[in-house]
């Protein structure tokens, strides 16, 4: 049983390691400490069983309840755009599986993440929690709101695509913070867009093309 556990566990190191090398480090993310997030954490983990084989592949999977984690470069893009280290707080919205969190908590001091499908927040905060991300807090409920408790926030990242940019996201963004979120109607192509606020003003700049699952604000 141990050799199996042993091969099993070199065969995703491998393949995450061509993931990061072929999907993210040749279409030209740099930041080391993204790099390293993405090789750490094991993506087979957070998809659903029979997907397991696909997890390292270029592209998202579904998991479940008309949700999807997001294609690994895509992750490490607009992870790397909000510009991360270990000072900062980050937000999400839209934990899914948790793999974005999880690849936020490898960098950040501290990851606020809301779900708005009970029982993917359910499997996810036990999910993180197995895998030993303390410094995770996942909650159940409707992002749109964002998290005022605990604002403001260094980092937020949008994880589904809105046709307006939440207010209440905007307001609980910390003075230097960056918010990424895709903008766009649903079944469309749609714009990745990333915010920053300096002196209490918000400059918006347009990434590139992407498709993400509808934002659902309850």
């Amino acid at each position: 049983m141990k050799e199996t556990v042993t091969y099993q566990e070199d065969k995703f190191t491998k393949a995450r390691n061509l993931m990061v090398r072929v999907q993210i480090i040749d279409r030209g993310i740099t930041d080391p400490l993204v790099l390293n997030a993405m090789k750490n954490v094991p993506r087979h983990l957070f998809v659903p069983q029979e997907y397991v084989s696909e997890a390292y592949e270029d592209g998202p999977l579904p998991i479940g309840y008309g949700q999807t984690i997001s294609q690994p470069y895509i992750v490490a893009y607009m992870t790397e755009v909000a510009d991360p280290d270990s000072t900062k707080k980050a937000l999400e919205i839209g934990t899914g599986s948790g793999y974005q969190a999880a690849v936020l908590a490898e960098i950040v001091n501290k990851v606020y993440t809301i779900e708005i499908v009970p029982e993917l927040a359910k499997e996810a905060a036990e999910r993180l929690e197995k895998l030993g991300y303390r410094n995770v807090k996942v909650k159940y409920g409707d992002g749109y709101a964002g998290w005022k408790e605990y604002a403001p926030f260094d980092i937020i990242i949008i994880t589904a695509a809105a046709e307006q940019i939440p207010q209440p996201l905007i307001d609980q963004l910390a003075e230097n913070g960056k918010l990424v979120i895709p903008i766009g109607y649903a079944n469309a192509v749609q714009e990745l867009m990333l915010l920053e606020k300096k002196k209490g003003s918000i400059t918006k700049t347009r990434l590139l093309s992407v498709r993400f699952v509808p934002f659902r604000h309850s």
